[in-house]
């Protein structure tokens, strides 16, 4: 039974490092998806199996553990099924909450019984994964009610707050210290997590709308992390590996996020960037011109280009607009089009969020274009399609002295025409007036992303019959 136990453990690890491999494209993300599903359920499994082997599990620890699986898939499969693509980084920061505080509840629970005859290196891992599953409970739930709109998106400071941060990191730290020395025993466990707990609010507080991408990375590297310190506290190799394996995937991907953005770490974690869902509508720049343009021109310049890109951003998510999007490229495709989408690393609300939409309706993997890949193809694009992007575009990046300054951008203005789909004149996440919008080649097409692609596919059907 133990040789069997370990082979299969080890099969469940191949699974989920060959999923995290297949996730690298779009074309086989929903593979690795299910791969490393499959690992987790026989893990799952497996770990139950071995609970009734070993008898160490009564009659009422199998009924909680029955409840709690039954309780946890019905959840899951209800929110697969009916959370709305737009909700998505919400969930995904609710799910970050629930790997940390789980990791977090395992560690106290192995601690209960009382940390004397406990070696270093078990206090130690205690001590850390509570540290780091509290912060991440904590943190993630401001970050899910920011990007739900139940918590203000702009930056929430008060006077004294960074001080408190601070206070509060030195307490969780000493009683972490003390609880690994066998000083403090559960009750220096139980000051660490309420500190903890406070450290991971207002360090998620202060951070702005623009830079929720790279928090939510942050984040899911922090979960993996406290599942892997979960994993060292019980002796569990599949917690240890997929925390491993989590945390590690997440950290590079906060790493991408915070080039792809031009900002250091420690700059996003001091918070202050971005304005959130609270926009005003200023007007732009009084030095330029804003021109606007109808359905029927945007269509007539559309069906008569040779190449044209589409850039999505999370104006398409709000309008939940991207069917409407594919199937504008669909018939531009089938009139001969070359068509392309631009996609920026940070465009929506979290890593990815473009991509998962797009895929959702089916838009063919090939014209999905990142940005290092895409920019060279703009000097020789007819038209531009920018559908609710708006920092990722603005061209005030390549300029120093502003919000924006050096961070990397979709060079959409350096093709010959450029049609931006907007409510409004409105500013991004960033605070800052869209250049791009008084650019005499570009033209805005006001209106909500869903409709206004709508009346564009009614209007091409005129030209490409």
């Amino acid at each position: 039974m133990n040789t069997t136990t370990h082979l299969l453990y080890l099969g469940t690890a191949v699974c989920f490092v060959l999923g995290l491999h297949l996730m690298n494209s779009p074309a086989t993300a929903r593979r690795g998806n299910q791969l490393s599903a499959f690992g987790m359920a026989v893990a799952v499994l497996l770990t139950i199996a071995v609970l009734i082997d070993d008898r160490v599990i009564t009659l009422t620890a199998a009924v909680v553990l029955a409840v709690g699986v039954a309780a946890g898939s019905a959840a899951g499969l209800v929110a697969a099924r009916r959370v709305k693509m737009t909700a998505m980084p919400q969930l995904v920061s609710l799910f970050n909450a629930v790997g940390g505080g789980a990791a977090a509840l395992i560690a106290f629970s192995d601690a209960l019984p009382g940390s004397a005859n406990q070696p270093i290196s078990t206090t130690l891992t205690t001590f850390l994964d509570v540290l780091i599953g509290a912060v991440t409970f904590s943190g993630s739930l401001v970050a899910a009610g920011k990007l739900a709109g139940v918590v203000p998106g702009r930056p929430l400071t008060f006077t004294g707050g960074r001080m408190l941060n601070l206070l509060l990191a030195v307490t969780a730290l000493t009683a972490g210290v003390l609880y690994t020395a066998h000083t403090g025993e559960l009750g220096a466990l139980g000051v660490l997590a309420g500190a903890a707990l406070g450290v991971g609010v207002l360090m998620t507080l202060p951070i702005g709308g623009a830079d929720m991408p790279v928090v939510i990375s942050l984040l899911n590297a922090c979960t993996g992390t406290a599942v892997a310190m979960a994993g060292f506290v019980i002796g569990s190799t599949p917690l240890i590996i997929a925390g491993a394996l989590v945390g590690a995937a997440g950290g590079i991907l906060t790493k991408l996020m915070a080039v792809a953005m031009n900002r250091s770490l420690l700059s996003i974690v001091a918070g202050g960037f971005g304005t959130g869902d609270e926009q005003s509508t200023p007007a732009v720049a009084a030095t330029g011109t804003v021109r606007t343009v109808t359905a029927d021109d945007a269509a007539l310049q559309l069906a008569y280009a040779g190449k044209v890109v589409i850039v999505p951003g999370y104006g398409l998510a709000a309008a939940q607009a991207q069917h409407e999007m594919v199937e504008l490229a669909q018939a531009l495709t089938e009139h001969g089009v070359d068509v392309s989408y631009g996609i920026h690393p940070v465009a929506g609300r979290m890593p990815g969020h473009m991509n998962v939409l797009l895929a959702e309706a089916n838009a063919p993997y090939t014209q999905l274009k990142d940005l290092d890949e895409i920019n060279p193809q703009f000097a020789a694009t007819d038209v531009v399609l920018v559908v609710g992007a708006n920092d990722v575009t603005n061209p005030a990046a390549r300029r120093p002295g502003n919000a924006v300054s050096g961070m990397p951008i979709l060079d959409v203005d350096k093709a010959r025409s450029v049609i931006v789909v907007k409510r409004s004149l409105g500013h991004g996440y960033a605070g800052v007036d869209n250049e791009l919008y008084t650019n005499p080649r570009t033209a805005m097409l006001f209106g909500d992303a869903k409709a206004v692609l709508s009346a564009l596919i009614s209007e091409l059907q005129a030209y490409v019959r």
